[in-house]
């Protein structure tokens, strides 16, 4: 259990030492080397005010945005909430100045897009300084499956099954793209244009790939970004991320009402033109590098470390096979389609309190009260709500003309070790449309009846107990 958090946090102040399948064309380390050193704004991901900050040993100042400070108040407790940072009080940095605290850009665009919230400044003072390991949610699949199995019993056989008829039929929609990034993390080069419209082809059918495809290009975006915007944060220590909020707003019409990057499915036109129309010097280098990094973190989080990149394939691989080549994919699938069945704001806290307490553990051993999101430290930041050997301190916060917060009203409230009420809104189940051109995908699977072992075009239904 704790190989699997450690596997699922990058260190940026070491090597990569993560194990990786065998004949990737390209390593974590040549990844980091090139990223560090070879892009503009690199340096920033060892070196940034956030890193600074919690490598320091000093109190850490933290922006929070709720829209629910009177129950806060009331309740005198804090709740946490999942997603990236698994189990923790999303915030992104605040740097103390002599004319108050500055947001992080992370923060300004939160206040900024969020009016109808409540700023709190947290003070959190560590026993020790933070080590800059931040949790990566792109490596979370082991983790989601091994959570499925141990409460598998939670669920009736008809959401057994439902999951079952999901999970077939994204992985025959989207099979011939898998082996498609797998030959490419391995060497082969597939034109650009032909790889980016069958990434986007396949999200529909298997949502995990919208997030990895936002994740690359969100990464591309903030270290090879030359704008003045850009520089004027690089200058203060942080990546710029209003870059990758703008283009997945552009790219997804509503993603302003629901940010969901199981949506996020631009196809090579669209990516080029989005990227043209933020920054032109950009485009001409967006598609190759999304087809080169894409194919290699694929790999890495989807199979199994002892697997061969070159040899796996999925076409006509059976799921009993596939549980144990890819169980990285195949957790973030379920991870995904089980938070849309219809009793799931119910189930929950069921499973998400189990990988929140195991995350816990971890960071208490690690010494890490203030775990960040560790694909970048662009300033996802959160407090860990249950860390025994750090003080709390929190205000509601007024921001002056200058943009400055200051502490207005300490509000007199602990951690507790919950999580905040949250669930999917339903998906609409059947067709799907992607964004850009208009191409649909039949959702839907024959059903598995539960007596006998189904095969669906090669794939089957895993057993209950692998």
């Amino acid at each position: 259990m704790r190989d699997d958090w450690e596997h699922a946090h990058t260190d940026f102040t070491r090597p990569a030492q993560r194990p990786a399948p065998a004949s990737l064309a390209e390593s974590e380390s040549d990844w980091r080397r090139y990223l560090e050193g070879s892009t503009p704004n690199g340096w920033l991901i060892q070196h940034s005010a956030m890193a600074e900050a919690l490598i320091s040993g000093r109190p850490m100042y933290l922006l929070h945005t709720t829209k629910d400070i009177t129950a806060i108040r009331t309740s005198g407790e804090l709740h946490v909430s999942t997603g990236c940072l698994v189990g923790a009080l999303y915030c992104s940095p605040l740097v103390r100045q002599r004319k108050g605290l500055r947001p992080h850009n992370l923060g300004a665009y939160l206040m900024q897009t969020k009016p109808n919230t409540t700023p709190m400044i947290f003070e959190v003072t560590p026993d020790a300084p933070i080590p800059t390991k931040g949790v990566d949610y792109l490596h979370l699949g082991a983790i989601h499956l091994r959570t499925y199995v141990r409460y598998q019993s939670f669920l009736t056989p008809a959401e057994n099954d439902q999951l079952d008829r999901a999970l077939l039929a994204g992985l025959r929609a989207a099979a011939v793209f898998f082996d498609t990034a797998l030959r490419n993390a391995a060497g082969r080069a597939t034109a650009a244009p032909e790889f980016i419209d069958q990434l986007a082809a396949a999200v529909p059918a298997v949502p995990f790939l919208g997030y990895l495809y936002f994740e690359v290009l969100s990464e591309y975006l903030m270290l090879h970004s030359t704008t003045p915007e850009t520089k004027s944060c690089a200058q203060a220590g942080e990546l710029n991320n209003w870059l990758y909020k703008r283009i997945a707003f552009a790219a997804v019409d509503g993603m302003h009402d629901l940010f969901d990057l199981a949506r996020f499915n631009p196809r090579h036109q669209q990516l080029v033109q989005l990227i043209d129309g933020m920054e032109p010097s950009l485009a001409p280098r967006v598609a190759e590098y999304v087809r080169r990094r894409l194919s290699h973190l694929f790999a890495r989080t989807a199979l199994h470390p002892s697997q061969d990149t070159a040899s796996v394939t999925f076409q006509g691989s059976d799921l009993s096979t596939l549980w144990q080549v890819a169980p990285g994919l195949i957790g973030q699938m379920i991870f995904r389609e089980i938070r849309y069945l219809p009793r799931y704001q119910q189930l929950y806290h069921c499973f998400e309190k189990a990988k929140a307490l195991e995350a816990w553990d971890y960071w208490n051993h690690e010494g890490i009260p203030t775990p960040f999101n560790g694909i970048l430290p662009k300033g996802e930041i959160g407090i860990h709500p249950v860390y025994p050997r750090s003080a709390i301190r929190a205000w509601t916060a007024k921001q002056d003309s200058k943009g400055f917060l200051h502490p207005a009203q300490e509000v007199s409230a602990v951690f507790t070790p919950h999580l905040a009420s949250w669930w999917a809104p339903p998906r609409h189940r059947g067709r799907k449309t992607t964004a850009n051109p208009r191409t649909t995908m039949d959702r839907e699977a024959p059903s598995l009846g539960p007596a006998h072992r189904s095969s669906i075009k090669g794939i089957s239904a895993w057993p209950r107990n692998p």
